[in-house]
Order: structure tokens, then sequence, then C-alpha cells
């Protein structure tokens, strides 16, 4: 579910194919929109469509296969964590995940925003996945994987109330990526 402008839209994925379809060119889409923002209910089902939009924008940026399954898993974490600690699973809450590129014109970083409605924590007080007495748990890995996959990840919150998590990916082909090809990668 898209909104915009108090204007609430349904796009499905194949919808969303058809409109990129119509772009000349992934460029061209990176320098005329801003950015991409999905509001979505806090139900799991809604994961499906970011991870297409998430596939769909890293696709547009350049990123390989690779490269867009460690941002789609780092997004989806995000999700969850937003749907599920954030918003606890109140299908009334909303989750807002908007994806853009900085800068603008000449972009060299994709960024992707993810907004709940929940209490907020402190990020200082994560414990270690790493540490023995976490290496067991089900859960708690989410962050590390993000942090792990991105370039950038930074969490606070938001004036408005709930959490904000900040991810961010350099673009391929830009000195400082993460992606960039190495001489002591290209074999």
């Amino acid at each position: 579910m898209a909104v915009g402008a108090g204007m609430t839209r349904t796009i499905t994925p194949a919808k969303l194919d058809r409109l990129w379809g119509l772009c000349n060119s992934r460029r061209q889409v990176m320098k005329d929109a801003s950015s991409v923002r999905l509001e979505l209910f806090s139900v799991f089902e809604a994961l499906e469509f970011v991870q297409v939009v998430a596939d769909r924008i890293g696709e547009m940026a350049g990123f390989d296969e690779d490269g867009m399954h460690w941002v789609g898993v780092s997004v989806r974490e995000c999700v969850v964590n937003a749907i599920k600690h954030g918003n606890g699973e109140d299908p009334r809450k909303r989750v807002v995940v908007e994806f853009g590129f900085t800068p603008r014109i000449g972009p060299n970083e994709m960024y992707v925003r993810v907004l709940d409605e929940g209490e907020g924590f402190d990020p200082v007080e994560i414990a270690d996945p790493l540490a023995p007495e976490n290496i067991l748990k089900s859960s708690g890995r989410g962050i590390f994987f993000m942090r792990s996959f991105m370039d950038d990840v930074s969490m606070r919150r938001a004036p408005q109330g709930g959490m904000e998590v900040h991810l961010v990916k350099k673009l391929p082909g830009h000195a400082d990526s993460v992606l960039a090809e190495t001489p002591d990668s290209a074999s």
C-alpha cells in the first residue's frame, strides 16, 4: 500500500514491474524520483510486498544479485522488528518504509528509512548476539545483520514517537562502496 499526498493506492508486484518497465532507465528514475514511500499495516503479510519493492529498487540502483539479497535481508529484518517489537504486531499501527537515493542528482548511495509507532528503545542496550550467553537464542540477530550488510545503520527515537531506523548502502561503482570491485577481488 503506497501513500502520498493523502491518497492511498494498492500496487501489486506485477503493477510495480510494469511501472519500472515504463521508465527509460534506472538513472532517470533515480534522478526524477526523490523517494518511494510505503505505509503499511503491522502485519507480516506486508513483508512480501516490501521485499518486492526492495528488490526492484536494488535492481534499479545497479546492485548485483548478491547485493540485492543483502539489502533485502536488511530491509526485511528492519520491517520485521518494526512490526514485532516496535508495534507489538498491532494491525492498527503503521510501519512506514521509505526508499531513496542521495544526493538526488548523481546519487552515490541508497537509503531506506523505517518508522514504527512503538515505544522505542535505547540502541545502546541492544544485546550482542555473538556473546556466549546469546549464541543459542532464537532471536536478536536482526540489527546485527543490518549492521553487517549495510554501510551505515542509525537508530533513534522519532520526534513524532516510535522508532526510526536509517539504512544506507553505497551504490556499486563508487570507490568507497563495499560492493565495488577491487583488484584483489577481480579474478
